[in-house]
């Protein structure tokens, strides 16, 4: 018998009518034996995620607003789930000890937790898996970081317990006290990978609302191709443009075991969705893999005429930037300039000040600042191989009429980063997916 870890995240878990797909989904297949769930999510449009509400729940209860009869609502989402499908469970007394913990003043964390918590009790219960906690198992230094390899130990000795189990994501404790700590929003997929990874699995399934990644974001390309197999090191590159159905640091712990990753779809389980691993596809024939990108940047650019002769020029412009603490994304540099490629967003009102720093520190020539700029990522493991790829890429946008402020490419050489005018950003990506995909 293999080893199949299964999460299944807020949309796939709302209500009855969605866990009697993923009972379907579990039983389909015996190798299916440890499953991670999030709490519940939206079941419309208007309606409201589980998480949400328990956040207002805790801020009620800060506030010395009377919070009752949100916990009533809480409960009944709850309640409701195991009325239909007929589940024997205890909700009454875990409810009761959440209240009474509201009334001594607990932590946020708690509060939050307890979405992923009783919704893992309660699908336990329907599956007639065992539960097992995470609370005591993942583990968290007293700045908030994951605990990898002592979370690895115990997780691995607490699963070889059970034949079968349900787990709560999103959350562990803090090593000496217990208490809880939150991963950040999406932890469930970090959970279901560091269990995958204890569990010596054989696939790791995340189970969500789509039928794993395209190749271009649909809302900005018509039908983009899908996405059926990539390496994890495309999957860090196009996540860090926005485009991944996945939390980024799930991949690191199934990485580290060769453990696959599949992106499946809990609607429509008949899609083969989305195989991430170590070596990608290269029987696809397809250059590159996914084309991704962000609005939204400012670029500051420092000439000063002999820039290369000076020992540490460009550590002192990061040093400025770093004591304001704002990231950079690129820092693309010439013999004698360099330009920081920042997220318009981080930079809020700081930006005048920054500029003041570096003309004290930096003395430049010359300063000057570009915002409306986008980034585009062309990413492919084939590309390293293909002759004339970037070439392909501004002849492309040149040829319609599209300039380009920026072009970088990465010692790895899977992937290829473009800057344009913010206003031509979805022509761009348009564009550059008909040059590989016609």
């Amino acid at each position: 018998m293999g080893v199949k870890v299964l999460k299944f995240g807020g949309s796939s878990v709302a209500d009855a009518g969605q866990l009697r797909k993923i009972k379907n989904i579990i039983e389909s297949d015996p190798d299916r034996r440890y499953v991670v769930v999030s709490a519940p999510g939206k079941r419309s449009s208007s309606d409201s995620k589980v998480t949400d509400l328990l956040f207002m729940l805790k801020a009620q209860a800060d506030n010395n607003i009377p919070w009752e009869s949100l916990l009533g609502v809480i409960r009944d989402r709850y309640t409701s789930i195991a009325d239909e499908l007929g589940i024997e469970t205890d909700l009454d007394e875990r409810f009761e000890e959440i209240r009474a913990r509201l009334r001594e003043g607990c932590s946020e964390a708690y509060v939050v937790s307890r979405g992923e918590y009783l919704s893992a009790a309660l699908i336990s219960a329907y599956l007639g898996y065992d539960f097992v906690d995470t609370q005591s198992l993942i583990r968290f230094d007293q700045k908030g970081r994951l605990l990898t390899e002592e979370t690895n130990v115990r997780l691995k000795a607490e699963l070889a317990k059970h034949e079968r189990a349900v787990l709560p994501g999103f959350y562990g404790g803090y090593e000496g006290s217990g208490d809880v700590c939150l991963f950040s929003r999406g932890g469930s997929d970090v959970t279901g990978s560091l269990v995958a990874r204890a569990a010596d699995a054989d696939i790791y399934e995340n189970w969500t609302d789509v039928s794993g990644m395209l190749m271009a974001d649909p809302r900005i390309v018509k039908d983009p191709a899908p996405i059926e197999r990539i390496s994890y090191i495309e999957l860090r590159e196009l996540s860090y443009m926005g485009a991944s159905v996945l939390h980024e640091e799930a991949v690191f712990p199934a990485r580290m075991s060769d453990i696959p990753i599949n992106i499946r779809n809990t609607n429509a389980p008949e899609d083969p969705g989305t195989v991430i691993t170590n070596s990608g596809d290269d029987e696809d024939g397809k250059v590159i893999s996914g084309i991704a990108g962000k609005p939204d940047f400012t670029v500051i650019s420092i000439y000063k005429n002999m820039m290369n002769r000076e020992i540490g020029y460009v550590r002192r412009a990061l040093t400025v930037i770093e004591e304001a603490g704002i990231p950079f994304d690129h820092i693309p540099t010439g013999i004698d300039s360099l330009s920081m490629v920042i997220e318009t967003s981080a930079l809020e009102d700081k930006l005048n000040d920054v500029l003041d720093e570096l003309k004290l520190r930096l003395k430049p020539d010359e300063i000057s600042v570009e915002d409306n700029i986008a980034l585009i990522a062309v990413v492919g493991r084939k590309m390293s191989r293909t002759p004339g790829v970037a070439a392909r890429i501004c002849s492309a946008l040149a040829q319609n009429g599209i300039n380009i402020r920026m072009l970088n490419q990465g010692t790895s050489e899977i992937n290829i980063i473009v800057g344009v005018e913010a206003k031509d950003f979805e022509k761009a990506v348009n564009i550059i997916y008909s040059e590989f995909m016609a």
